[in-house]
């Protein structure tokens, strides 16, 4: 049995499109495109009501046949409002860390273990950092901690998400001494992600460790993906080193 695996990145805008339509079964449209097997999805809201698509992540997750862990960071029109991770293979364990700085707006990072397979183990960390310079700073100090990130180092780690940063700002000189980015100029020709009609600027990101051996990288841009989100998908295939 194959041992590659697919893994995307979304930022979602809550579903709503460049034309200014909330719409769950579009994002559920662009991640059928994707075909990824784990999908790290952030700017998710889940509201409990008799209306399917108001509960964003079980909707996305039923429509695919996923399981799925939501992070709840804040509240937003009543419901849960974060980050979420699928999986088509089963998820053993999940936490939420709060990562938020003091003054700014709550942010988390959502671990998710995966066991893969090959009955392989896989974390998963999903992360929306915040959008001032020293905030992210305090946010890659925070995550690179031995209670997030490196409590998991003996087994393969993928950190991924919107990192608010289009630069190689602090956060991702403090990422990149640790792991290695997948937005990789032999993998990607564009590697701008926002906005979605037109990217300009590089927020996006896949992160990995020594553990994996990435086979191709895209920033997934259909028609349809030009007008779901306010981003664009970033998608990685990666390997496990044997």
């Amino acid at each position: 049995m194959s041992k590659t695996f697919r893994i995307a990145t979304y930022n979602i805008h809550k579903c709503k499109g460049l034309d200014l339509r909330v719409s769950p079964q579009r994002i559920v449209d662009v991640l059928r495109e994707i075909n990824a097997d784990i999908i790290a999805l952030q700017e998710v809201v889940s509201v409990q009501s008799e209306a399917a698509q108001e509960n964003q992540a079980r909707f996305i997750a039923e429509e695919l046949g996923f399981e799925y862990r939501l992070g709840e960071n804040r509240k937003h029109l009543g419901g849960l409002y974060g980050n979420v991770v699928l999986s088509r293979f089963p998820i053993t364990e999940t936490k939420n860390f709060d990562i938020t700085v003091k003054g700014r707006e709550p942010r988390g990072c959502l671990h998710a273990g995966v066991k893969l397979e090959s009955d392989s183990f896989l974390h998963i960390y999903n992360i929306h950092l915040g959008t001032a310079f020293f905030e992210r700073r305090k946010q890659a100090i925070r995550l690179l901690d031995t209670e997030i990130l490196n409590r998991h180092h003996f087994a393969p780690r993928v950190m991924l998400g919107d990192f608010n940063e289009w630069t190689r700002g602090l956060a991702s000189r403090l990422l990149k001494a640790h792991f290695r980015s997948a937005d990789l100029r032999e993998h990607l020709s564009q590697k701008r992600t926002y906005p979605g009609i037109l990217p300009f600027l590089h927020l996006d990101h896949i992160y990995y460790d020594n553990h994996l051996k990435i086979e191709n990288a895209i920033v997934h841009r259909s028609r349809l993906a030009l007008v779901a989100s306010d981003h664009l998908p970033l998608v990685a295939d990666f390997s496990l080193k044997t």
